[in-house]
């Protein structure tokens, strides 16, 4: 990740920590989402154990001097971890929890066992749990539309979301906001740097190729014109090859409209005109040779006479005696 990426991951994780549940059930489920062994690196974290647990013992009618504490860290550490001998807060009961209270669980869990990474391409948000829980928290997510891929990595349970729709639909969930809206604005911002630099390309490729194809166009007209075959292709062709060598740069519906002719009937003029020089010297098929075969069907078979299916269909006309296969000689009378 960039600079400005972690700025934003730690700017997301500290306005998490900042919320301040407004109902009782809600404090609970999210220090139980937090868990009683927490060990962070987080500041804000830490202030938010301390935070609800103060004000869950206010709710249970205990003193401010409760036993539980998060220990601050030692010289040289800087992690803070929860301590004391008091008994932790119970896990919620998911399946009749209302979803304030699952928002709640989910929002610590995030803070103590979830990261989440951003780059120019991807984006990754997982937890990690021990190996026995990884399952039921799986199917926690999945009863909310919301279902990770999950491995064991090390003899830990890790749950992994890449897409990033799930994983903005999860932040929302759990109540991010000010953060949440600009990682919006720069998927947006990416997606529409790349949907526009695939526009760019396919037209500029697009470009390439009608530049391409003009050239080659105008080229095969001034070779048939100086070779003097240019008046022996039909009328429509050569009009097609007239406004081409006039106008090089108009793309093929341009040439239909100034013509009056189909963008289809241009393309197939021009590719005859192409055709028509590559022909050239005797090679290729000639118009007048393609009119001898239709009107003299014993040449059309005498021309195709070198392969079996033309010697057969020669055969069926009568052009030629009876066929017999390679290696078959006539039985002698």
């Amino acid at each position: 990740m960039t600079s400005h990426e972690r700025d934003l991951v730690a700017a997301l994780r500290v306005e998490l920590s900042g919320i301040d549940p407004a109902r009782s059930c809600d404090r609970r489920a999210e220090m139980a989402g937090l868990g009683a062994a927490l060990t962070t690196r987080e500041p804000a974290v830490a202030r938010l154990a301390v935070r609800l647990e103060r004000e869950i013992e206010r709710d249970a009618g205990l003193s401010a001097d409760g036993e539980r504490r998060v220990r601050p860290p030692a010289a040289g550490r800087r992690a803070y971890r929860m301590v004391g001998d008091a008994a932790p807060v119970p896990d919620i009961t998911w399946e009749s929890a209302p979803d304030h209270c699952r928002a709640a669980y989910l929002r610590g869990l995030f803070l103590a066992r979830g990261s989440l990474s951003l780059s120019a391409s991807r984006a990754h948000l997982e937890f990690v749990v021990d190996g026995d829980r990884a399952g039921e928290l799986a199917g926690r997510l999945t009863s909310i539309g919301l279902p990770p891929a999950v491995r064991v990595r090390r003899g830990r349970g890790v749950l992994t979301w890449k897409s990033i729709e799930t994983i903005v639909t999860f932040l929302r969930t759990i109540g991010a906001g000010p953060s949440l809206l600009e990682l919006e604005a720069r998927q947006v911002a990416r997606a529409l740097r790349g949907e526009l630099n695939r526009v760019i390309n396919a037209e500029s490729a697009n470009l390439h190729r009608a530049v391409a194809a003009s050239a080659r166009q105008v080229d095969a007209i001034v070779r048939l014109e100086s070779e003097g075959r240019l008046d022996d292709l039909p009328p429509g062709t050569r009009r097609v090859a007239d406004a081409r060598r006039a106008e090089p740069e108009a793309t093929l519906s341009e040439l239909a409209a100034e013509l009056g002719l189909h963008r289809s009937a241009v393309q197939r003029a021009l590719e005859r005109i192409e055709t028509a020089a590559l022909h050239e010297d005797g090679e290729g098929p000639s118009r007048a040779g393609r009119a001898r075969r239709r009107h003299d069907p014993s040449a059309s078979a005498r021309g195709r006479s070198g392969s079996p299916g033309g010697t057969r269909r020669a055969q069926r006309t009568g052009a030629i005696g009876p066929y017999h296969p390679v290696g078959d000689p006539p039985a002698m009378a």
